[in-house]
């Protein structure tokens, strides 16, 4: 029969989950897939994005084995706490609610939002008169999540969704009347602002305010590991200035994020 660990059962346990990461282990990288284009599968199963090259990048610098790691959304804290990877690199933006929680490294660019909606269809954010009762579609426990809620949710109707794709298939079928969403998944699967999408943006790019969108986004390590996130950080400084940042940057996006 299953006992729970008491003692010095219990206390070896807690110990062990509190360990830092260990140099020759390889290091495990949480990534929460698709979110084109920063991490996806390439239709032969490979994975690739600006942060999955990002990561191999710096893992090599630092020399080490890398290893991804799929988790969804909603679990990912929770896992890194847990000790199921090392880190995650999944565009997580840094908040000061997510700073209480894990240890970040220094940003390596911005992620801006953005409301979508069908073409012809009329939104506008400044009329809160005119959203009432609007079904305004995000991703669950998302920063964009906090921000609608709190900012609109006693106008609106908050449907929520467990991945961006399920999200942006229901504003393409018109089953909301917009979405408040992570701008470069707007551009890889609503094509928005294409001649012929039938989706178009009804926002300007919004990184404000601070307390919601954060201060860029960066690695979330445990809050042990400071060592391992330095290591990032001088790696990730010598990426942004030797070019290789760049470079990897205007492979996947035509628009600038570094920060």
């Amino acid at each position: 029969m299953f006992r729970p660990a008491t003692g010095l059962a219990a206390t070896l346990a807690s110990l062990l989950i509190a360990l830092p990461v260990q140099a020759d282990d390889p290091l495990k990288l949480a990534v929460d897939i698709p979110f084109e284009p920063f991490e996806y599968r390439l239709p032969d199963g490979t994975l690739t994005g600006f942060e999955v090259e990002l990561g191999e990048e710096v893992c090599r610098r630092i020399e080490r084995e890398c290893e991804w790691v799929e988790q969804s959304w909603d679990g990912i804290i929770p896992g890194l706490m847990a000790r199921k990877y090392d880190a995650i690199m999944s565009s997580m933006a840094i908040t000061e609610a997510r700073r209480d929680k894990v240890l970040f490294s220094e940003p390596y660019y911005s992620n801006p939002s953005v409301w979508v909606t069908q073409e012809g269809r009329e939104v506008d954010i400044e009329d809160r008169d005119a959203l009432e009762g609007l079904a305004v579609g995000v991703q669950r426990g998302t920063i964009r999540d906090n921000y609608i809620t709190d900012t609109y949710g006693d106008l609106v109707e908050v449907r929520r969704y467990t991945t961006g794709e399920d999200l942006a298939l229901d504003v393409k079928t018109g089953r909301l009347d917009a979405a408040f969403m992570y701008y470069p998944l707007a551009l890889s699967a609503l094509d928005v602002d294409d001649e012929g999408s039938g989706i178009v943006t009804s926002s300007p790019l919004i990184r404000e305010p601070k307390r919601y969108f954060g201060h860029g986004v960066a690695v979330a390590f445990h809050p042990r590991d400071e060592a391992l996130a330095e290591q990032f950080n001088e790696a990730l400084r010598e990426i942004k200035q030797d070019g290789t940042y760049d470079e990897l940057m205007h492979k996947y996006v035509d628009y600038d994020i570094k920060i």
